[in-house]
């Protein structure tokens, strides 16, 4: 039965993507839950059911009481079909149509619309650059990411369920009420005039108050998570304090924003307890003198009072459901600053696959400063013949890092172009371009996955047999081989831990190597390559590093020269600009900046500034 009900919907069915996500709420809401229309009117059906049973059963129970007062025995027994129906209906057919319902909310829609939610915002994030991550925190994101899909499972509860429910029963109430004794309607039809203005007077201040703090949370998070990311550097500079005294802050703000959320509340649950009871006294009082008064029933009397009675009780759950309708709108429209946020680095209409022949590089008139007026690159022209192996070398902020973004295409550039055997890559698949190129980067972080799964992240269909030999060949068989988990999990099978923290770095580089050595990309861009491998594995792998870049156009950062040494080529950058173009040799007989950082290397590192 659950499972019937659980697959009604699927949250991971097809649908087509879009750059530029709807930001408003409602056209938001309508276009992600289209494969839940039709069950929204199911639903919807089944509330506006219950409520109709519900106000039948309180009809049942005046006339029962009427029935009971004034008739005989014999009149009872000839009614005996009509009570025969009212306890079916009450034992049976009200406890099927509520199981219904629950099962429809339970298990049809809240799961399946947070589920579906969760997954196509997080296939939308996943979409955007590297440098819109680079501008948030990954906390923050993730928390927007999981706590959006259920707010909109709450607010799309109360459309279809919750309200349809509260309409009906309100509807039918004034109908009953009508139809027994028309002076009655006037306490309910007062109640609901002052109740209305309560939820207008609540719910206007409840949605940006519920924003703030959704969004106060959310930067709660983005600070914790940053902290817990970071722990080794807050250990490594006796920052706990400092970091204790910005979370205390964002706990504060936190605080706050709720507090002020929270009086709302107060207000709300304090103004409608007199007005519940100003409507059962006012109801039941005037039904009881209308009684006296020889103009109704004593069946309508109670009727009248199980209505009211019920409503009163009913009223609270009402108000809950508006403002928490209105309260998760707020975290809805959080949210959407990031959910919706348009993906600015995208690929050509007409992208294609890069057709690989030679692997030759040229970037022509490249400028890029990250929209500003200052730094990055400056009219910079290279050309790599396929198959060379280059240096890049430099000071910091000299444009290196920045080259190999572009390489990648973790940026659209300013202006110029960048062609990979004469195909410009902004008209290439960002995954066709990524897939011909292999890195290994100076912080070499990992997944918070298995061995086994580091390494063949670039090849996922690779061999036990394939992964091994790609270890053995970054010489970190040896330790992997030793490696055990707290889960008990061993070698291959071990976890890393996040960004791979169980390991130390030079385990971490070689894992790294591994996973490029197994996925053979015809391009490699290397960034300090080897700065974390200590002088002995270092040498050992020397013949490991000749063997992966045989046959493949390289480029390699490097702050210690004596790495490059040997390249075919070197490249001097300074100030966004390549400034000495030639091999090891001819650079040092230049006598420019080249051998400038040869001389002032200590240790083999490049000073951070060059005079």
């Amino acid at each position: 039965m659950f499972k019937f009900f659980e697959s009604l919907v699927d949250p991971f069915c097809q649908y087509e993507e879009t750059d530029t996500p709807p930001r408003e709420i409602s056209n938001f809401l309508r276009d992600y839950t289209k494969p839940f229309y039709f069950l929204f009117g199911v639903t919807a059906f089944f509330a506006f059911l219950l409520a109709t049973i519900e106000l039948l059963l309180i009809y049942g129970i005046g006339q029962i009481v009427d029935l009971m007062q004034t008739g005989s025995r014999q009149e009872i027994l000839d009614n005996g079909l009509f009570i025969a129906f009212f306890l079916i209906l009450a034992g049976i057919g009200m406890p099927l149509i509520a199981s219904i319902t629950v099962l429809l909310n339970n298990n049809s829609l809240m799961p399946n619309i947070a589920t579906l939610f969760r997954w196509r915002g997080h296939r939308q994030v996943m979409r955007q650059s590297v440098g819109w991550f680079e501008n948030d925190f990954a906390g923050r994101i993730a928390n927007r990411v999981m706590q959006t899909p259920r707010s909109a499972g709450e607010v799309i509860y109360h459309v279809f369920d919750a309200f349809s429910y509260i309409v009906a029963y309100l509807v039918g109430a004034l109908f009953l009420l009508l139809n027994a004794e028309m002076e009655l309607i006037i306490p309910l039809l007062l109640w609901m005039f002052a109740y209305g203005y309560l939820i207008v007077f609540v719910v206007k201040r409840i949605q940006p108050a519920s924003q703030a703090a959704a969004d106060a949370r959310s930067n709660l998070n983005g600070y914790i998570v940053d902290a817990y990311t970071n722990i080794q550097s807050v250990k490594l500079f006796s920052n706990e304090q400092k970091e204790l005294e910005y979370a205390r802050e964002a706990i504060a703000d936190t605080r706050n924003t709720i507090i002020k959320e929270l009086r709302l509340y107060s207000i709300m649950d304090i103004s409608l307890s007199f007005l519940n009871g100003i409507l059962t006294a006012g109801t039941i009082g005037w039904a009881i003198w209308l009684w006296y008064s020889g103009q109704t029933s004593v069946g309508v009397v109670a009727a009248a009072a199980t209505l009211v009675l019920r409503i009163s009780a009913m009223s609270g759950w009402i108000m809950w459901a508006a403002s928490t309708f209105f309260r998760e709108l707020g975290v809805i429209r959080e949210g959407l600053e990031t959910i919706t946020e348009k993906v600015k680095l995208v690929d050509h209409e007409k992208a294609d696959q890069l057709n690989l022949g030679h692997a030759k590089i040229e970037v022509q008139n490249l400028y890029h400063h990250y929209g500003k007026d200052f730094g990055g690159l400056d009219n910079l022209n290279i050309k790599i013949p396929a198959g060379q192996k280059v240096g890049l070398v430099g000071p910091s902020g000299a444009g290196k890092s920045t080259l190999f973004k572009l390489l990648l295409r973790f940026y659209d550039v300013e202006k110029g172009k960048i062609l990979i055997d004469d195909q410009n890559i902004s008209l290439i698949k960002q995954e066709s371009l990524r897939h011909h190129i292999g890195t290994i980067q100076q912080d070499s972080s990992l997944l918070h996955r298995s061995i086994r799964e580091n390494i063949s992240y670039g090849k996922p269909d690779a061999t036990e047999e394939e992964i091994i030999n790609a270890a053995r060949k970054a010489r970190a068989h040896e330790f992997i081989i030793n490696l055990r988990d707290t889960d008990g999990n061993q070698g291959y099978s071990s976890k890393v831990g996040e960004r791979g923290v169980k390991l130390s770095g030079g385990q971490r580089q070689r894992i790294a190597l591994a996973r490029v050595i197994l996925k053979d990309a015809p391009i490699l861009l290397m960034d300090e390559a080897t700065s974390a491998l200590d002088s002995d594995i270092e040498a050992a792998i020397k013949e490991t590093f000749s063997y992966l870049m045989e046959g493949k156009t390289v480029i390699a950062i490097a702050h210690r020269l004596s790495t490059i040494v040997n390249m075919d080529r070197i490249l001097v950058m300074n100030n966004g600009r390549i400034i000495e173009d030639g091999s090891h040799t001819d650079l040092l007989a230049n006598n420019g900046l080249y051998a400038k950082l040869w001389a002032q290397q200590s240790g083999g590192f490049i000073q951070t500034t060059v005079k």
